[in-house]
């Protein structure tokens, strides 16, 4: 199933210079382990790839059910020296969350996950 990553969780961003901060929330605790196995740093730096220009960092805090990323330079120097439109990093939050997970079809159906998207 492909499921867009909205479909099960939230998230928030914003600034920390040029690092823009993501947090990623999952909306039921049982789906959390989805976000641990299919939400990698690799997958976030290919999403990103041309938006950013350092690396990814993950963190992961379970008790929150809950992923933590650092997109390094991302916002152009950071909000009081960049021209970018969103020099807080507002958007990278909306921007995750169009990423689309790939579950299989029998870990879909156990979790209850919302309809597959195509």
């Amino acid at each position: 199933m492909r499921v867009q990553l909205v479909d099960v969780a939230h998230a928030r961003s914003g600034d920390k210079g040029d690092t823009a901060n993501v947090g990623v929330i999952a909306l039921r605790p049982e789906w959390y382990p989805l976000l641990e196995k299919y939400v990698t740093r690799d997958r976030v730096r290919e999403h990103f790839r041309g938006v950013i220009t350092g690396d990814v960092e993950r963190y992961e805090l379970p008790n929150l059910k809950a992923l933590n990323f650092l997109l390094h330079g991302a916002l152009d120097g950071g909000g009081t020296l960049s021209l970018k439109t969103d020099a807080q990093g507002k958007v990278f939050s909306t921007a995750l969350l169009r990423l689309v997970l790939d579950i299989p079809d029998a870990e879909a159906r156990q979790l209850g996950l919302p309809q597959a998207r195509a």
